[in-house]
């Protein structure tokens, strides 16, 4: 068993299919232009700054180019995602890393403000036996969530893309008897008012295709 893996879950990035929130405000093309950018830029600064494998997790299928690509650069594992809804899908994926590795994290690709450091502090914590780690996001989700075990409860129950799913995880934990810490609350990226957001981060929002 290896030590400690980032799992990725990601879309193929076919136009009109990703970050379609956005769609109204940039077009369907800039739209995943940008979600391409951003899925590039997190597994860079996860390849370049931290120690951990990455396990990328993709719906519908592994065929994209640009997945393919970003495979080959970084020496990927590329996965497809398994489940009717994320939770079943996330589910999945953990129970199968955790066959791999003793600790795993797992993230989407809607967090722009993730660092280096974040996934670091949730190791750290892993390792020091704390049970799991939640990564609070500012809409009432979460951006990530580290284990070091599997709990069907963690993964089923839960409003998926609602406001309750952190509270409700953490519900789920004090049930099972858990122990758990939280990072600082972050914001993810899902409306066009967060695009302003994306500009002290030094990420350039593609050229408007809307019209």
């Amino acid at each position: 068993m290896y030590d400690s893996a980032v799992l990725i879950f990601a879309k193929a990035p076919y136009a009109g299919q990703v970050k379609t929130r956005l769609i109204p405000a940039i077009g369907k093309h800039a739209a995943t232009e940008l979600y391409t950018r951003l899925l590039e830029r997190e597994i860079a600064w996860i390849a370049n700054e931290t120690p951990y494998d990455i396990e990328l997790w993709v719906s519908p299928d592994t065929t994209h180019p640009r997945l393919q690509s970003l495979a080959k650069r970084h020496s990927l594992s590329l996965f497809v995602q398994q489940g009717e809804d994320l939770g079943e899908r996330m589910g999945y994926a953990a129970k199968q890393a955790l066959k791999r590795y003793r600790r795993i994290v797992l993230l989407g690709v809607d967090c722009p403000a993730l660092k280096a450091d974040h996934l670091q502090q949730v190791f750290e914590w892993l390792i020091a036996g704390e049970d799991a780690v939640i990564g609070p996001a500012e809409d009432g989700g979460y951006v990530l969530l580290g284990l070091n075990a599997w709990d069907d409860s963690l993964f089923h129950g839960h409003e998926w893309g609602k406001e309750t799913v952190a509270e409700t995880t953490r519900q789920a934990l004090r049930e099972i008897g858990w122990r758990w810490r939280e990072l600082p609350t972050l914001w993810d990226l899902d409306r066009p008012s967060d695009l302003q957001q994306l500009k002290p981060l030094n990420i350039a929002v593609p050229v408007n295709d809307a019209v």
